[in-house]
């Protein structure tokens, strides 16, 4: 199988944390100080509570496939997935290093970080 070629992502100031992180192949979310609650996608404000005190907590990297679709009309065939994280939040990434096949809801699998074009590397999954 031919793996597909992923773009670099846009680094913003609210995203920055991670992507340093991710370059030291370290996995990181953000948390709310002040609720402890964590979220996803990195933003200054807490989804939650409001509250702008946003740090960065080391992750475990281990989630559960929540939804996933196999996209095997593309030239290079990709599983994307919802995957929810240990802890707490959901998502978006791709599944990568297995049969498509055997993919299915609830499966446990864990964080491996992929190359992108001239960029960070990205948070992928690959199954326990």
């Amino acid at each position: 199988m031919v793996a597909r070629k992923i773009p670099a992502p846009i680094v913003t100031v609210e995203s920055e944390p991670f992507w340093n992180a991710a370059r030291q192949g370290r996995f990181v979310v953000p948390a709310c100080a002040a609720c402890g609650k964590t979220h996803w996608y990195p933003r200054a404000v807490c989804p939650f509570c409001g509250a702008e005190n946003i740090e960065w907590r080391a992750a475990s990297g281990r989630g559960t496939i929540y939804s996933f679709s196999v996209m095997r009309r593309a030239k290079e065939p990709y599983a994307i997935a919802y995957v929810t994280l240990a802890e707490g939040p959901t998502m978006l990434t791709n599944i990568v290093a297995c049969d498509f096949d055997t993919l299915r809801i609830g499966q446990s699998v864990r964080v491996a970080f992929g190359e992108t074009e001239n960029g960070p590397p990205v948070p992928l999954f690959r199954p326990v």
